[in-house]
């Protein structure tokens, strides 16, 4: 999928040299930089659940288990 994204003419400059230094293409660099983003966040949205039923209201789920195997 293409994509329009306004980048900094010094970062351009700096893929530029990177990408000419490995021998890839500058799309190529900024695909990866992409991956790479997306790798190191990607447990984000799963950690971000844990402890967020900590210090609420709701019974513990133990007990709760225990009531809805007791209607059955």
């Amino acid at each position: 999928m293409r994509t329009l994204v306004d980048i900094p003419d010094a970062d351009m400059k700096a893929l530029d040299r990177i990408a000419a230094e490995r021998q890839v293409s500058r799309a190529s660099l900024i695909r990866q930089a992409v991956g790479d983003l997306l790798d190191r966040h990607k447990d984000d949205v799963v950690l971000s659940g844990f402890g967020l039923w900590a210090g609420s209201d709701t019974e513990d789920g133990l007990a709760h288990q225990r009531k809805l195997r007791a209607e059955w």
